[in-house]
């Protein structure tokens, strides 16, 4: 009986040794996984300051991984904790995660949606250290309150008011068959890489008081005029009947995007009293698409203001191109205009661009360029201040190389002053079909009358 006793006691303290000296494995290839590549907390509003969310930790490799470190990336001065092993830690060291095991780690976010010297958005990390190894775990919540738009898809016909601003994680797509309006005064923000798809119809009905503003969540001076933010607005194929007026578009890398012709007898976008500046790389890119656009003002854009080829239809009144950004190293015409993409991809083009100024530091800031013999261009170009050095567009009442004296270039204050050559140099505007309904007045709203001023403000 006795020599049993003992044999179980033997057994006993075996398994007890094998549990307790499980192997570890310092493999660099032994990886842990996590049960999300990211924690956000979206439910941190007014009237909750705090709240927490699980991260579970796998170890699904046969042996044990010692975690030598795990750490807040902010430190003891991160809005977020971490409780482990019931302990409310900003870092911990050692943790043994045995083989085909997990843990939970809990995490907690405190913030004062409502002060309003935070970020839209407050973010840190979780760092992990393993192996040689390093991992992260992004941690993302509300700094301030906002309608959080993350990943999401339109379905049906949808307003979105000016209560509240609207902050894009991720994305945002309008599906076809389906609009978004967007009423005078929004605001809509974009985290960092975020987009919005057009696959529907966007409707922006700002005013010159309250106009809609696409913008990145940074709302900091240090990134006021700060490019390549987010990603920017594309128009698919699908989209159809798109109108922007009285918007602002800023500090993204493309402000818009679009790639293909209308379906129907109205524009694909109809462009209106608009503002779209510091984009990192281009104000308006398109593919073999159609433009109506009036009023606008493009500026301080990487490599071009407007870039549209493959063909299309443009037809571009009363707008300001200004290309005087000196904080790029551009080699572009800051409108460039083509038939071609490929040998694969062309189209006919036709222009109608009257009453611009298009105006930068380089020798040649326009460009219609017809480079497929299978192409035919219709162009008409009248009463145009263009900085160019081809003699071709001379006549037709456009002026060359003509300062148009803008008042403050450096500040952003592209009105003309009162010795500018484009004062009452536009032609009478009256046969286009939007005539009555945006040509009549300006960029400020104040009123045309014949003869006009080039560009999108009026002096008078």
């Amino acid at each position: 009986m006795r020599l049993k006793i003992l044999f179980i006691c033997l057994i006993a303290l075996f398994f007890a040794a094998c549990n307790k000296d499980e192997d570890i494995t310092a493999d660099m290839n032994a990886k842990i996984s996590f049960s999300t590549d990211s924690i956000l907390f979206d439910t941190v509003f007014t009237s909750i300051g705090s709240t927490s969310r699980r991260l579970k930790i796998y170890n699904r490799n046969p042996k044990a991984i010692n975690i030598s470190h795990i750490k807040l990336s902010g430190g003891s001065t991160s809005p977020f904790s971490l409780n482990i092993n019931g302990q409310a830690v900003t870092e911990a060291d050692l943790i043994k995660l045995n083989g085909n095991d997990s843990i939970n780690v809990f995490v907690k976010v405190s913030i004062n949606p409502t002060t309003q010297n935070l970020p839209f958005i407050v973010q840190d990390s979780i760092l992990l250290y393993y192996n040689g190894n390093k991992q992260s775990i992004p941690l993302v919540a509300y700094g301030q309150n906002a309608i959080f738009v993350n990943g999401v898809s339109i379905k049906e016909n949808t307003v979105w008011d000016s209560k509240l601003p609207y902050l894009i994680y991720k994305s945002v797509s309008i599906e076809e068959n389906a609009s978004l309006t967007i009423e005078p005064g929004t605001k809509v923000l974009f985290h960092s890489n975020a987009t919005m798809s057009v696959k529907g119809t966007l409707i922006a009905n700002g005013t010159k008081k309250d106009s809609v503003l696409f913008a990145s969540d940074r709302l900091e001076k240090m990134y006021a005029d700060e490019p390549g933010q987010w990603n920017g607005i594309h128009l698919y194929p699908q989209s159809k009947n798109s109108i922007l007026n009285y918007a602002i578009i800023k500090n993204g890398v493309a402000g818009l995007t679009v790639d293909s012709l209308s379906r129907n007898n109205k524009p694909k976008l109809l462009l209106t009293n608009t503002k779209i500046k510091n984009m990192e790389v281009v104000g308006f890119l398109g593919y073999q698409t159609e433009l109506t656009a009036f009023n606008n003002l493009f500026t301080n854009c990487g490599q071009y203001l407007l870039y549209a080829v493959g063909g299309g239809k443009y037809n571009l009144k009363q707008n300001t191109f200004a290309a005087l950004n000196t904080n790029y190293p551009r080699k572009t015409a800051a409108v460039y205009i083509s038939d071609f993409v490929s040998n694969s991809q062309y189209d006919n083009l036709n222009i109608d661009f009257q009453n611009n100024i298009v105006w930068g530091n380089l020798l040649d800031e326009f460009q219609i360029d017809k480079k497929a013999p299978q192409t035919t261009l219709l162009s008409i170009v009248k009463n145009n201040l263009l900085k160019s050095s081809q003699g071709s567009l001379l006549g037709n009442g456009n002026m060359l190389n003509v300062d148009p004296l803008f008042i403050n270039p450096l500040t952003g204050n592209f009105n003309l002053n009162k010795a500018s050559p484009a004062l009452k140099k536009g032609i009478d505007l009256s046969n286009d079909i939007y005539f009555g309904s945006y040509l009549t007045k300006d960029l400020n709203n104040k009123t045309r009358i014949f003869p006009y001023d080039i560009g999108c403000y009026e002096n008078k």
